[in-house]
């Protein structure tokens, strides 16, 4: 999904890791970055909407295309994401119990 001015978009983590979790926002769109950035990557500018649809903030943000959606638009049941950026590690905890050794 491309986003164009006027849009009404939920922004989660599955679009940045800056918004994981309960920093999730409804965003307008108000205009969409020209500019090329990394392969799948948009700058958008806009506002921050609460629940009443009052703008709260005017924001510009740095979001993955694929992470967006329209705000109301229900998640497919099976649809299963890794939040954007983020890394998978694995320590290892040896006999003593503690990690690295």
């Amino acid at each position: 999904m491309r986003p164009q001015p006027g849009d009404l978009l939920r922004v989660d983590g599955r679009a940045s890791v800056q918004f994981g979790g309960g920093r999730a926002l409804t965003f307008r769109v108000v205009s969409v970055g020209p500019e090329v950035t990394y392969t799948g990557w948009i700058w958008l500018t806009g506002y921050v909407v609460n629940s009443r649809g009052a703008a709260t903030a005017k924001r510009e943000i740095f979001v993955q295309l694929a992470g967006l959606r329209r705000a109301g638009e229900p998640l497919p049941p099976d649809q299963s994401w890794v939040p954007a950026n983020s890394v998978q590690a694995s320590i290892s905890v040896g006999a003593s119990g503690r990690a690295g050794r």
